[in-house]
């Protein structure tokens, strides 16, 4: 149960900066995701709010209490790795138990505790084996109950979902989900490079890149409304079209930017005349990419069932309400 306050916080290493006057106010029970692409410097600022890496600058604060020099231990934090990072010789009650122990814990409130976070994860059947004996979506799960036994202010969650497959990733990302909803005064940050992940968990997103923080957002003012085109690109699967020449030109902008579930494809009247290259179908939706006349590639989603194969010509509108223009410096311009 806590806030969790950034002030002006940066991190270097000697000469080289990784972080910059990063600015965040997380409050008592949101899920907020760090997002963005690798070395942008998300997985180092999970880690300096845990302890483990030293603030170079600015001010760390978990309710209201500066923490800038206060050990790992004593932040009321738990953190969950990408690894499990789980002790392969204790099975699987020793491990959730083993930071009680440390704390001396007496052995009914130990057994309270992680029976009551196995239940809730729904390994209660696991307790007695090791973790060789177990899938790595039910590893997660344990080093997940791991950290809820020690009742921690902050869960802080780093690409715990990176090390499985695709049908593991989903059902893991909906155990987290569910874990948001029943632990609702535990502040949660968990970090991803995966936008997927990113809109489907957090309250808010914070989408760093370089080093900065490019974007603070609930994740649809994120997706109708970035602030860059950085985050424009980075937000949304597939990604946004983004276009230059006459087309950005024609409405004052550097460069034009369109989602491709925002285009409506017609075989014979629209904006923009193509040929299809590639048509991707998933099923329930289809991605098609049209080489645009004057335009360049342009990727367009549609319904799944549609019938459209490559060297097609098709014809493309734009919705007008949907565009987003940017300047040269990729900032969006009012429209």
């Amino acid at each position: 149960m806590a806030t969790v306050e950034l002030k002006n916080v940066s991190k270097s290493y000697g000469t080289v900066e990784v972080l910059r006057d990063i600015n965040l106010e997380l409050e008592q029970g949101e899920f907020v995701v760090f997002v963005g692409p690798s070395g942008c410097g998300k997985s180092t600022l999970l880690r300096m709010i845990a302890g483990l890496e030293d603030i170079t600058g600015g001010e760390l604060r978990i309710d209201g209490q500066p923490m800038n020099d206060v050990l790992p231990a004593k932040r009321g934090i738990a953190m969950v790795f990408q690894s499990y990072a789980l002790y392969p010789h204790m099975t699987v009650f020793e491990n959730m138990a083993f930071g009680l122990e440390q704390a001396r814990l007496n052995k009914a409130e130990i057994r309270e505790r992680v029976e009551k976070a196995a239940k809730m994860l729904q390994i209660e059947a696991f307790l007695d084996r090791k973790p060789k004996q177990l899938s790595g979506g039910q590893r997660q799960r344990v080093a997940i109950g791991r950290a809820i036994t020690c009742d921690p202010r902050v869960f802080l969650f780093d690409e715990p979902l990176s090390n499985l497959d695709a049908a593991l990733r989903v059902d893991t990302r909906l155990e987290i989900a569910s874990l948001g909803k029943r632990l609702p005064d535990t502040t949660m940050v968990y970090v991803t490079h995966d936008q997927v992940e990113a809109m489907t968990l957090a309250d808010r997103i914070v989408v760093l890149n370089g080093g900065i923080v490019e974007q603070v957002g609930t994740p649809m003012e994120l997706y109708e409304r970035p602030a860059s085109q950085f985050v424009a690109g980075f937000i949304g699967s597939p990604r946004m079209n983004f276009l230059n020449g006459t087309v950005a030109a024609a409405h004052g902008a550097e460069t034009y930017g369109i989602r491709p579930e925002h285009i409506s494809l017609s075989p014979d009247a629209g904006d923009w005349r193509g040929r299809v290259i590639l048509t991707e179908r998933l099923g329930s939706d289809t991605f098609v990419h049209v080489e645009v006349d004057g335009v360049g590639p342009v990727n367009v989603r549609i319904e799944g069932r549609s019938e459209v194969h490559a060297n097609d010509e098709v014809h493309l509108t734009p919705d007008p309400a949907s565009v987003h223009l940017f300047d040269a410096k990729g900032r969006p311009i009012p429209g």
